[in-house]
């Protein structure tokens, strides 16, 4: 059975890249050629069947993928465990969930856009995890395709040390194969798929190009590995077998990354990349895993992928199958069977494990026992995602993922009320799966208000509550979540004082509040500077409890109150009439009273844009980004094409789709994702505010 490889033989990697660069592509092909699938289909095919990895219809439609999807494979004697990520930054949670649970990846890059935004994105992501990877520089047959300059890029833009380890032989329309710069051969990817590999000598053409270009390569590797740098120093002879070990090295302590290059839509190159893979990235074993062990006051403990170990795992991804809920899991200690208990650290829960499988895109094939290293899926198991399962004999909790912030509401409604009880299934679906998806109750207006990532990502949860839950919605118009901050400090001096029949109220605060420093991770801090007894002890977190209240809504347009630091350093209380209460309401209208000294500002979210379109729509795009509001930041041509990134408020964002269509004949096409806060001009914030007071005094009148 799969699982029973040794985890030598074990790879777990991911595939992603920008919108667009061909990763189901890739994907498909590699199943192909490992005998997963028995024919190939196109991603926005002709056929209509569309990729196997993209099993959703709306992926099929929209030609997107918007979950990641599992699935594994056999390349000779290695069992390689594959995810397939979306490239839209709306669903940056798939590619962040996906990275969190692997131990490799492939970074896709197109051979004519080289590294884009989202390429950035999805690099900064692999960082974060520490995660090797090996750059595929796909679509050699395109016109434009530079090899070199996209290694070059990899440099420049993500500050990688990257190695070529291939020549391709022609390019473009022209593009043949490739030449093995290690082995120093040609291949050429024969028969209707590409399946049958033709090894042959170097054409002589090529011959000094491929003599300089791998003294190069070894020189590149000899740098970051010192047992090859020695060698090298000492001028002496290196073999193939040396340059493959240090290579694998260098890649997997982070200090190169290979650059592979290919054409997976023309069936050329896959199969070298999959050799690779089971050659340079890591087995399982060779990547350090750290729990927290919850008996030791959180202390780091090394994971070791034994199967003899205590049983250790993390629920990385769950998703609503036909037999109830899936929940996706990475194994990385111990090993878990089909009718065991485990133990769910967030409640201490015991569950039994009903169903083990292994997923092939949505098919699932039963297995009885996986093990430390393997990725697989259970039934049955109710989890929320980043849950860490433990066989009970030990306390450790996995770090969780980053998930980011929101960055765009909508009021939502469903058309008509029988469709009451669908809506609500359908959004705590969503929720549980999806971390940066979020739902609350705007309590003043009673609407149910979904937030998400962008426009695209809201678009499709509506899209899949009509298809998936018979559930047609009605949708407001996309709120941006603006934050309000202050740009100095302010004092206050504030005392509650009631009286009523009985005991009253009464506590005084006094203090300030100021900005905190822009790199600050908190976006609230509260400082005890009370000395002499002013306010007694047991009042503090009352006070602290008043403010943080207060910061949840600002006076100037209701948003949340960022970046503020609030001390209090004197007060007064009462033996009688003093309560946590009381300290808890004099700190909110004690804040509001430095809140206004403090000359508050809205701010607004910014987006990192980035457009591409044919040079001759050059103007067209730059002035529809400065009538938008945005600053671009740089813009450059490469094979007739243009690309401007700009920083662009998020509110003017809204339609620029239809907008950019339209004025480059349907061939242009943008991506974005968010950058910072910003403050917003003068005259937008008048109007935001004016907004906020009529909505306001609207909703008096309606209480009366």
């Amino acid at each position: 059975m799969a699982s029973q490889v040794p985890i030598e033989k074990v790879r777990n990697i991911g595939i992603s890249a920008h919108i667009d660069s061909g990763k189901t592509t890739l994907s498909e092909r590699i199943l192909f050629y490992t005998g997963r699938i028995h024919e190939i289909h196109e991603v926005r095919g002709k056929d209509g069947v569309g990729a196997k990895m993209d099993s959703m219809d709306l992926e099929r439609e929209k030609g997107i993928t918007i979950q990641s999807a599992a699935t594994y494979a056999i390349w000779g004697e290695y069992n390689i465990n594959l995810i397939d990520t979306p490239g839209h930054v709306d669903f940056t949670i798939e590619v962040e969930r996906s990275l969190r649970v692997l131990d490799g990846a492939i970074l896709v890059l197109c051979s004519v856009s080289g590294v884009q935004s989202q390429s950035i994105t999805v690099d900064r992501q692999m960082k974060r995890y520490k995660v090797p990877r090996i750059a595929f520089v796909n679509k050699m047959d395109r016109a434009g395709a530079n090899y070199e300059r996209v290694a070059a890029q990899l440099k420049e833009k993500l500050g990688h040390h990257p190695v070529r380890l291939q020549v391709p032989i022609g390019a473009e329309e022209r593009f043949q194969g490739l030449i093995d710069l290690i082995q120093m051969k040609a291949f050429y990817f024969d028969g209707e798929s590409g399946e049958k590999i033709r090894e042959e000598e170097i054409p002589a053409e090529y011959a000094d190009k491929c003599k300089a270009d791998r003294l190069e390569m070894i020189e590149k590797v000899a740098e970051v590995d010192d047992t090859l740098g020695e060698l090298f120093l000492a001028d002496a002879a290196i073999n193939n077998e040396q340059i493959m070990a240090a290579v694998r090295r260098a890649t997997i302590a982070l200090k190169m990354t290979p650059v592979m290059c290919g054409s997976a839509y023309k069936n050329k190159g896959v199969q070298l990349l999959l050799n690779a893979i089971c050659s340079f990235l890591p087995n399982p074993a060779e990547i350090t895993n750290e729990a927290l062990d919850q008996k030791n006051g959180e202390a780091k403990v090394i994971l070791e992928s034994n199967p003899d170990k205590p049983f250790v795992g993390l629920a990385f991804k769950l998703e609503d199958g036909r037999y109830g809920q899936l929940t996706y899991m990475r194994i990385y200690q111990g090993k878990v069977s089909k009718g065991d208990f485990i133990v769910n650290q967030a409640n201490q829960k015991k569950v039994k494990v009903p169903r083990l499988v292994r997923m092939h895109s949505n098919e699932m094939n039963d297995i009885n026992d996986a093990r430390a290293g393997d990725i697989v899926a259970l039934f049955g198991v109710e989890c929320a995602s980043g849950d860490t399962f433990t066989d009970g004999t030990v306390a450790y909790t996995m770090t969780s993922m980053f998930v980011p912030d929101a960055v765009i509401s909508l009021a939502v409604s469903p058309k008509s009320r029988d469709a009451q009880a669908n809506f609500s299934k359908a959004l705590n679906r969503f929720t549980k799966e999806d971390p940066t998806f979020r739902v609350n109750r705007d309590e003043e207006s009673g609407q149910t208000i979904i937030r998400g990532m962008g426009e695209l990502h809201l678009e499709i949860y509506i899209e899949r509550m009509k298809r998936e839950y018979n559930c047609e919605v009605v949708a407001g118009k996309p709120q941006v979540a603006y934050r309000e901050t202050i740009s100095q400090k302010g004092e206050f001096y504030y005392t509650h004082k009631k009286q009523t029949g009985g005991s009253g109220q009464f506590a005084r605060v006094c203090g300030y509040v100021e900005p905190l420093p822009a790199d600050a991770v908190q976006q609230y801090e509260f400082v005890d500077d009370i000395v002499g007894g002013s306010i007694p002890r047991e009042f503090i977190p009352a006070c602290d409890k008043g403010f943080q209240e207060a910061v949840k809504k600002g006076s100037l347009i209701g948003f949340p109150v960022v970046g503020v630091r609030v001390v209090i350093n004197d007060g007064a209380f009462h033996a009688v009439d003093s309560s946590e209460q009381a300290f808890k309401t004099a700190a909110i209208m004690g804040f509001r009273e430095g809140y206004a000294a403090a000359k508050p500002i809205i701010l607004e979210p910014m987006m990192k844009v980035e457009v591409q379109a044919p040079e001759d729509f050059q103007g067209s795009v730059v002035g529809q980004i400065n009538q938008r509001r945005g600053t671009i930041l740089e813009s450059g041509t490469a094979e007739g094409y243009v690309t401007v990134v700009a920083e662009v408020p998020l509110n003017t964002m809204f339609g620029y789709s239809t907008d950019l269509r339209s004025a480059t004949q349907g061939k242009g096409e943008f991506t974005m994702e968010f950058s910072k806060y910003t403050p917003v001009p003068r005259n937008e914030a008048e109007a935001l505010m004016a907004q906020y007071k009529e909505k306001l005094a609207a909703e008096q009148a309606a209480r009366k």
